[in-house]
C-alpha cells in the first residue's frame, strides 16, 4: 500500500528577509527619521534646501520600508515589482515637485509692490483705506511708439505722469517688449513684459516718474526709452 506524502509548497529562497536584514532596515529607518528632525530643530538648513532634503529623505525612507520589510524584488517576478515601484515614485515626485514649483511661482508673481500697483491701476483704485496706491485716477495724453522694420520710432518719448504709451507693432513678427537694459530686465508699474503681436498694440499707464529704457527681448537691438515727468 503506497503512502501519499503531503508537502507544504516550497517558498523560493530569498522571499523573506533575515533577522540581519530586518535590523539593518530598522536602524536605517531610525537614522533617516532623526536626520530631518535634527535639520528642522537646529535650523542648519532652511528654505528650499530644507524642503528638498526632507523630500529626498522621505523617498529613501519609502525605499527602505519596501526593500527591507516588504521585500520588493525578492519574489518570483522581482523585475516587474521594481519597475512598478520606480514608476510610482517617479509619478509622485513629478506631482509633488510640480505642485511646489507652481505654488512658489504664484507666490512670487502675486506679491510685491509692483504687482499691487499693477492690479490697482488695472482696477482703477487710486486710494485704499485713505492711502494712495500709486495708481492714476485718470489718464491724459496718449503717446505712440511704433516698431517697424526693426526700428523704434520715436527713440525717445517724453510724457507726463498718468499719460499712456502705446507700443504698436507693424512688423510681421511678435515683439516682446521688456523694460530695462538687456540682459537685465526690470518691471515698470507691475509690467514685466508686453507681448505685442503683429498689427496690434499694447498700452500702459505711465504712473511712475523717471526715465526708463525698453527693448525687444527677442531682438535687443530694437530699443528706446521714455521719460515720465511728475
Amino acid at each position: 500500500m503506497s503512502k501519499t506524502s503531503h508537502h507544504l509548497p516550497d517558498h523560493p529562497k530569498g522571499d523573506h528577509g533575515t533577522m540581519h536584514s530586518y535590523i539593518i532596515g530598522f536602524l536605517l529607518s531610525l537614522l533617516f527619521t532623526a536626520i530631518p528632525y535634527y535639520l528642522v530643530v537646529s535650523k542648519s538648513v532652511t528654505g528650499t534646501a530644507l524642503l528638498a532634503t526632507i523630500l529626498g529623505i522621505a523617498v529613501l525612507q519609502m525605499a527602505i520600508q519596501i526593500f527591507f520589510f516588504l521585500h520588493l524584488g525578492r519574489g518570483p517576478k522581482p523585475l516587474y515589482n521594481v519597475v512598478f515601484f520606480v514608476s510610482t515614485v517617479g509619478i509622485i515626485l513629478v506631482v509633488v515637485l510640480g505642485s511646489i514649483f507652481i505654488m512658489d511661482n504664484l507666490q512670487y508673481n502675486m506679491t510685491g509692490a509692483e504687482v499691487n500697483k499693477y492690479l490697482a491701476q488695472k482696477e482703477g483704485i487710486s486710494q485704499l483705506g485713505g492711502e494712495k496706491t500709486g495708481a492714476c485716477q485718470g489718464t491724459n495724453a496718449n503717446h505712440k511708439v511704433t516698431l517697424k522694420s526693426g526700428k523704434v520710432s520715436p527713440l525717445h518719448t517724453e510724457a507726463r505722469l498718468c499719460d499712456t504709451i502705446t507700443f504698436i507693432n507693424e512688423d510681421d513678427m511678435v515683439r516682446e517688449i521688456t523694460f530695462g537694459q538687456h540682459p537685465k530686465h526690470d518691471a515698470y508699474s507691475g509690467n514685466n513684459d508686453l507681448l505685442v503681436r503683429k498689427g496690434r498694440g499694447k498700452t500702459i499707464t505711465l504712473n511712475q516718474p523717471g526715465t526708463y529704457k525698453f527693448h525687444d527681448h527677442l531682438n535687443p537691438d530694437i530699443a528706446g526709452d521714455f521719460t515720465v515727468i511728475p
